[in-house]
């Protein structure tokens, strides 16, 4: 998969996505900082789509910790 046709960040009860397939992991920097985690990419009853965990997997991070820039 090239590019999301939709972006979704999870908040505190979502971590990952069911149904989600072809699943990919893309790290990636910014000018801004890193985000929270791994940007997971894969096709949701095949519309692209494009996941942030925003507390990290397993909710690693506290709200104070979360990356805003």
């Amino acid at each position: 998969m090239t590019t999301a046709e939709i972006g979704i960040i999870g908040g505190s009860t979502l971590y990952k996505m069911d149904g989600l397939e072809d699943i990919r992991e893309v790290t990636l920097s910014t000018p801004f900082g890193d985000p929270s985690d791994a940007i997971i990419t894969g096709n949701l009853d095949g519309v692209p789509v494009a996941f942030l965990p925003r507390h990290g997997s397993g909710h690693t991070l506290g709200p104070a910790e979360i990356p805003a820039r």
